[in-house]
């Protein structure tokens, strides 16, 4: 009886800081993309770092605001979100569909110790930088936020628009068919549809 309680007691005293994060203790170690598993969702994949087809730079500030916080891609383009943190706590960045992030949010608020890491996200202590490496396979509206708890709630999100493609030249031929039509059938320029 007398090692089961020892025991217990050992146990207690070394599996917390296995679970805890805090505010400054959310991810220890370099977060690095690659050692995560592949991830296919409703928003996209785990991008191959080397198929990365533009790099965005996003900046999390301690006022709880993302610049950029509106970004546009074309469905299929692999980025890179290298994710700076001048301030002075810890910000992540975290990609996904509305009603995901906000049920993350509140798991946050009720587990604020929790720990967490996917392809997806990015942790950055103060005056780190992380990356997210990610196609973005589907058009629609995403967005990004901040889930330490209180940081979402106060505003750190942005959106992420998926654009289909071929839809920017798709509509570029129909404008220039349109006036090269206005032009020919009345043998003069007579203006332009812009």
């Amino acid at each position: 009886m007398k090692n089961i309680v020892i025991a217990g007691i050992v146990l207690a005293l070394f599996s917390g800081p296995a679970f805890a994060h805090g505010e400054n203790k959310h991810v220890k170690k370099k977060f690095v993309p690659a050692n995560l598993d592949q991830v296919e969702n409703e928003f996209g994949k785990t991008g191959d770092p080397n198929l990365v087809t533009r790099t965005i730079n996003v900046t999390m500030s301690d006022e709880m605001k993302f610049d950029p916080s509106a970004i546009r891609i074309k469905a299929g383009e692999t980025i890179r979100f290298l994710v700076e943190n001048p301030g002075e706590i810890l910000h992540e960045m975290v990609l996904g569909r509305t009603e995901d992030l906000e049920k993350h949010a509140l798991m946050m608020q009720k587990f604020p110790n929790m720990e967490h890491a996917e392809p997806y996200m990015a942790h950055a202590n103060e005056g780190q930088t992380a990356e997210i490496v990610w196609t973005f396979s589907k058009p629609g509206t995403f967005e990004f936020g901040c889930l330490i708890p209180g940081h979402y709630e106060s505003g750190m999100k942005g959106q992420v628009v998926v654009e289909a493609s071929g839809a920017a030249a798709l509509d570029h031929r129909q404008v220039s068919s349109t006036q090269l039509a206005i032009h020919n059938a009345s043998g003069n320029e007579i203006g332009t549809n812009r």
